[in-house]
């Protein structure tokens, strides 16, 4: 269900909802510490702890991505040409290897991402039904050359829409740039669950401040980027 109006959440807090919007952005957009974080609000005037930052990250973080992800799922929905690229990514959790999937859509935008321990057909499977049901089918899924993309497909019922190239499926692997860079700055992360909730919310996040810079013209890039912004200031306005 998308964001319903409701009564505004931050009416219980003393600090004001722009300085808690800056913070949990600075947090999720850029790979910073909290510390970082802590210090570059200090340097504004504005004295709060790390923890403080930890508590808005954990407690807005996934409240704005919802509101994010359900301003742009009706709009994605009424494409009925577009194209996926999916793709998988090793990482560790505490030692243990993992796996994040992650859909990508023919402009770059993220979609959706996904956990799991294993790399079979019941995670591929389980991962495309949860996109499927949040943003319908496409027409084209480019994939890579893993079995189980083409074995869970038959279940579904779509292997015929699938394409296999080289090169093809970049879109899907250059997504998991931005990860890998706050993966490093995060130090790794010790739980899944952890995992799967920062995951989503920086996917969110990424989609609402990806710009294209260098293919956009520099009039138009400023633009889209005051939109950006402007948007976000107005999350779980009241």
């Amino acid at each position: 269900m998308c964001h319903e109006k409701k009564r505004s959440p931050f009416r219980y807090f003393k600090t004001s909802p722009e300085i808690i919007r800056l913070a949990v952005m600075l947090y999720v957009r850029f790979p910073l510490s909290l510390r970082n974080v802590e210090d570059l609000l200090h340097e504004r005037g504005i004295d709060v702890s790390h923890e403080t930052v930890r508590f808005w990250w954990n407690r807005f973080g996934p409240m704005f991505a919802t509101e994010i992800r359900c301003r742009r799922v009706q709009q994605l929905r009424s494409y009925s040409n577009w194209q996926w690229h999916l793709d998988e990514v090793l990482v560790k959790i505490d030692g243990e290897r993992h796996y994040l999937w992650r859909a990508v859509d023919h402009e770059g935008e993220v979609l959706e991402s996904y956990v799991s321990k294993r790399r079979d057909r019941a995670a591929v499977l389980k991962f495309m039904k949860k996109v499927m049901k949040r943003y319908g089918q496409p027409k084209v899924i480019v994939i890579d050359k893993l079995r189980s993309y083409g074995a869970a497909m038959k279940v579904i019922g779509n292997a015929s829409r699938q394409e296999t190239g080289r090169w093809k499926n970049n879109r899907a692997k250059n997504s998991h740039l931005p990860f890998r860079r706050r993966e490093r700055a995060m130090h790794r992360f010790r739980r899944m669950r952890s995992l799967q909730k920062f995951v989503a919310v920086h996917a969110s996040v990424c989609n609402n401040f990806n710009q294209g810079r260098s293919i956009s013209q520099r009039d138009h890039f400023k633009l889209a980027r005051a939109a950006a912004l402007a948007e976000w200031r107005g999350l779980c306005a009241a």
